[in-house]
């Protein structure tokens, strides 16, 4: 059985490093990873502020938010 790990981020270059590090060393077998980029996909922003996602980048593994680094407030992304 996986658990859902969800990636959000808004396309800047820290999020894009943290994607490739951070994200992507997950273990698909153990990880349904979802990597979302609501720079592109705005409809998902709300999606992310209710799993309790304050700032991208950020990962909700099984419900729960995980901030990395700092670089954008979701307020700022609204």
């Amino acid at each position: 059985m996986t658990s859902k790990a969800t990636f959000y981020h808004a396309g800047c270059s820290v999020c894009t490093d943290v994607e490739a590090q951070f994200a992507g060393s997950l273990d698909p077998a153990k990880y349904d990873i979802e990597i979302v980029n609501i720079g592109e996909a705005t409809e998902r922003l709300e999606e992310a502020a209710s799993a309790g996602v304050k700032s991208v980048p950020a990962i909700v593994i099984d419900g729960q938010p995980y901030h990395i680094n700092f670089g954008a407030s979701l307020d700022d992304l609204r």
